[in-house]
């Protein structure tokens, strides 16, 4: 579920932090369930975020782990100068080299555009985008209710139908404005 997508090709795996050390290693921040799966690549690909470029092929040099941070190095990378020149930028693999979803799972860029209704049948929006934290993600919903947050847990998600185009939730009491008091 960790792994998003900007576009429909290509799965966001992680993004570039910043040098580490002097030789071309990068730190990235990862962005997958599997950071194992770095260590199979022999190509990623590097853009920039919505709007930018194309994400292009870059050749994997090494990957290793440090301290819970995956650190990598690209061919031609090879000071801290070339791998600094890349911070910010979001590493990418092929839809095609997605990891298999167990039944019931889904990549997080499939919710996006779904419409969001009450279990009441109430339209409450479509979803915009999805913020990963700590603790569980948080589905933002914009509606004629405005901005709604929604906590991706069981008891306020209950159903999500992709060929339908369509999410079921349980709103709990506070997660609507309170047009009353206006």
């Amino acid at each position: 579920m960790g792994e998003t997508a900007v576009t429909s090709s290509f799965l966001i795996i992680g993004e570039i932090a910043k040098p580490h050390g002097i030789r071309g290693e990068m730190r990235v921040v990862v962005h997958t369930d599997l950071p194992e799966r770095f260590s199979w690549l022999k190509t990623v690909y590097v853009g920039r975020r919505q709007g930018g470029d194309t994400p292009q092929p870059f050749a994997v040099d090494s990957v290793r782990y440090h301290q819970d941070k995956v650190l990598l190095k690209l061919v031609g990378y090879d000071d801290r100068d070339a791998a600094g020149s890349l911070a910010g930028r979001l590493l990418y693999v092929p839809e095609s080299e997605a990891i298999p979803l167990e039944e019931g799972e889904y990549f997080l860029y499939q919710l996006e555009g779904l419409a969001v209704y009450e279990e009441n049948g109430r339209l409450l929006g479509h979803l915009s985008s999805v913020l990963e934290t700590g603790a569980n993600n948080v589905f933002i919903i914009q509606g004629e209710f405005g901005e709604i947050l929604l906590p991706d847990i069981p008891g306020v998600i209950l159903d999500i139908d992709f060929d339908a185009n369509r999410m079921t939730v349980h709103l709990l009491e506070g997660l609507l404005p309170d047009f009353s008091k206006q």
